[in-house]
């Protein structure tokens, strides 16, 4: 798609959204739109519209080849507009799109929903937000408790009967993500994205995952990404989260998959050596007042009543996925696909994570 020259964004031209959002919202002061991309954009493609007539988000696929399943625009309205009113703060969809025909705003399927003020906690805080280490608890304990709300959520209640074949879910996804590492490790040589020693120890951890699949206790709505940075909380209050984000990868099926790759997102202050090298992405849970790995665990078990004995299985599993993305990335880098910047500060972080799997299988404290 050509882009305006007003709004030089990759993916999305201004005029042609701005057009858009005119019809869909009835108000032709979107026809002044402008566009920014917010977010790294490694995964989903993000942008803040800008308006005389307000400001909203544009959510669409990766410019590129990606796998067509984890960037699914219409899961993504759906579970959201799903969740609507329910205990799961979410933002409002507003318009969207399938990408086809002359009128589409982008070339791919996309949607708008509502622009959700407040802070994302990222690697570097605002100054005057969870100041205190209380603050910083609540904040953490949010973070469980809009998880147990989520899992607590009956599909069937909110229209998401249909929304995922739950029996059998862990097994599929060693199958489907040890399929996106086979493409990644079976890929030219120029593009194999991590060394000899990473790419055994890596299908070794998908092998052993596979041959000790834990029993589901419970089916619930699953995020597939759940993180503080995919949250967006309240300016004013850091015990309260607004709005949760980025559910491209939300299915049905086992809940203990999004509590384990939570805790391996989750730094905590004196994390050993295993913990610390295989953190690559930015995040403040290191901070004083923040609960620990087990207290999340803890506060989790008390919210849903569900066993954590297995958790270290899930948190395994957490690595084994996330070293997939990251390789995914790295390989579509290096065959030239997607731009060079999506790698940025992940060379040499795969190696880590897959040592961190065989870690906590080999009993090492999560």
């Amino acid at each position: 798609m050509t882009t305006s020259s007003r709004t030089p964004t990759p993916g999305a031209d201004a005029d042609v959204v701005g057009g858009w959002l005119a019809t869909e919202l009835g108000d032709d002061r979107w026809r002044e739109a402008t566009l920014a991309p917010i977010g790294a954009g490694r995964s989903n493609l993000t942008y803040r519209v800008d308006s005389p007539a307000g400001a909203v988000v544009l959510r669409r696929p990766p410019v590129g080849s990606v796998a067509a399943t984890a960037h699914d625009m219409g899961r993504e309205q759906r579970v959201i507009s799903a969740l609507a009113g329910s205990a799961v703060p979410v933002p409002a969809v507003l318009a969207a799109s399938d990408g086809e025909g002359p009128d589409a705003p982008t070339d791919a399927p996309c949607f708008v929903m509502e622009l959700v003020d407040g802070v994302v906690p990222l690697d570097d805080l605002p100054a005057d937000w969870a100041p205190a280490d209380d603050d910083r608890r609540r904040a953490g304990e949010a973070l469980v408790d809009v998880l147990a709300a989520l899992h607590a959520v009956d599909p069937a209640e909110v229209g998401l009967a249909d929304f995922g074949r739950p029996d059998g879910f862990m097994e599929r996804q060693i199958r489907r993500w040890g399929k996106q590492w086979a493409a990644a490790r079976d890929s030219d040589d120029e593009s194999v994205p991590v060394d000899a020693e990473t790419e055994r120890e890596l299908t070794r951890l998908s092998e052993r995952l596979a041959a000790d699949v834990p029993a589901a206790q419970r089916h619930t709505i699953v995020h597939g990404d759940y993180r503080p940075d995919n949250c967006v909380y309240d300016a004013g209050d850091p015990g309260r989260i607004l709005a949760v984000l980025d559910w491209e990868m939300s299915t049905l099926g086992d809940p203990l998959a999004d509590v384990g790759l939570l805790l391996v997102y989750w730094k905590q202050a004196g994390d050993d050596g295993v913990w610390a090298a295989a953190q690559p992405l930015p995040g403040p849970t290191d901070r004083p007042g923040f609960p620990t790995r087990r207290e999340i665990v803890e506060l989790y078990a008390a919210r849903t009543g569900l066993d954590t004995t297995p958790l270290p299985w899930y948190v395994a599993f957490g690595t084994f996925k996330l070293a997939v993305v990251l390789a995914g990335i790295l390989a579509r880098v290096r065959a030239g696909s997607v731009p060079a910047e999506m790698a940025d500060g992940l060379d040499g972080t795969v190696g880590p994570i897959v040592a961190l799997g065989h870690h906590v299988l080999d009993g090492g404290a999560f």
